[in-house]
């Protein structure tokens, strides 16, 4: 089968570091009418084998031209990227392009080929590398199994919803036997139904090939869903990066409590919410499901004011927040945070952020 015989093809990359991926101090400006625009602005990072790393942006934040910077189909003008040890910044175009064949990229559009069905686009980057048709065809039915699409061989993409094109797209992406994989925006176009079943095959992809996946979104369900690592970018800087359930239980910057909390509801001004303080409070693993603050209401015989709640799967976890308009009172409002922290509940500010001590 493909993911066990591709473990072992010859490739550029070594696989002994734990480091697959080693951004530094990556800084890319384009010339615009004349004036200088700073899309990446002195990033450091690094990824590891196996991951399945997210990083998360809104629109503009410069997260597509990292990406592409991965893959240096963008140049950066100051830092280094070094695959598995390798600068990029180093190699030929030859040994270049030998590299981009060990890192595949799927795109928001799919970017499938219109005149051929769908085994011929999979076979397509094979052929562009020298397999015979034969051998093309053979490793494009294995893909097409390991994406569920074994009856839609000579169909052609105008024929396919789009959750089918971006499964081909995947294969596609897979066919050259990459040590990474590269999504910028994958799940973008689609509804949440098909999301969920692409992002549920990375996942497998990831767990059954040990494909370094680097997932490019502004989604933050599709980060909590599948990622263990994020990084967040705002206006081409990195503001944020770690674990994904710490990031989500304890934000610090600005755009990670945006995303979070969703841009209309974020962190809201305290007038708005016609608190005078407010507190930011999450449900971690079996905390979610006990009556934490029913239980709350009893023991200090105080109401509570929920200003927002909800709940998100994050790492395969329940974990739930909520905006709480705290007592008037000051020794009623010391009472309840320390009951929440008992609990084993995380408590943050309800409008900075910060941790309360």
């Amino acid at each position: 089968m493909f993911w066990e015989s591709s473990c072992n093809s010859p490739n550029l990359l070594n696989g002994d570091n734990m480091s697959v991926i080693e951004i530094k101090n990556l800084t890319k400006r384009f010339k615009v009418e004349g004036n200088t625009v700073v899309a990446l602005d002195g990033i450091d990072l690094s990824i590891e084998k196996g991951d399945i790393y997210g990083i998360i942006g809104m629109s503009g934040a410069g997260k597509s031209t990292l990406v592409r910077t991965i893959n240096y189909l963008e140049k950066p003008t100051e830092g280094s990227v070094h695959i598995d040890g390798v600068d990029l910044s180093g190699l030929k175009e030859r040994q270049l392009r030998k590299m981009r064949s060990q890192i595949g990229m799927i795109f928001q559009g799919f970017n499938l080929l219109e005149q051929r069905n769908v085994i011929g686009n999979i076979c397509f980057p094979l052929e562009i590398s020298g397999w015979s048709r034969k051998k093309a065809k053979e490793r494009a039915r294995e893909l097409l199994s390991l994406v569920n699409l074994e009856d839609k061989e000579k169909a052609y993409p105008s024929q396919l919803s789009g959750g089918q094109k971006q499964r081909v797209a995947i294969a596609r992406a897979l066919a050259t036997n990459p040590r990474i994989l590269l999504c910028d925006e994958a799940t973008s176009a689609l509804d949440p139904q098909t999301t969920t079943s692409i992002i549920n095959l990375l996942r497998e992809i990831n767990e059954k090939l040990g494909i370094t996946i680097v997932i490019i979104t502004h989604q933050m369900s599709v980060i909590t869903d599948v990622c263990q690592k994020v990084a967040i970018i705002d206006s081409g800087k990195l503001v944020e990066s770690g674990i994904v359930e710490d990031i989500f239980a304890k934000p610090k910057s600005d755009a990670a409590k945006e995303l979070i909390s969703g841009k209309d509801i974020r962190y809201i001004p305290v007038k708005t919410l016609e608190a005078d303080k407010t507190i930011r409070i999450v449900f971690k693993e079996n905390s979610a499901y006990e009556p934490v603050l029913a239980n709350a209401i009893l023991k200090l015989g105080q109401p509570i004011n929920i200003l927002k709640a909800d709940t998100k799967n994050v790492g395969g976890k329940a974990v739930g927040e909520m905006i709480l308009g705290l007592p008037e009172d000051e020794e009623v409002a010391s009472r309840l945070i320390a009951y929440l922290k008992e609990a084993g509940l995380v408590v943050t500010d309800g409008v900075k952020g910060g941790e309360i001590a």
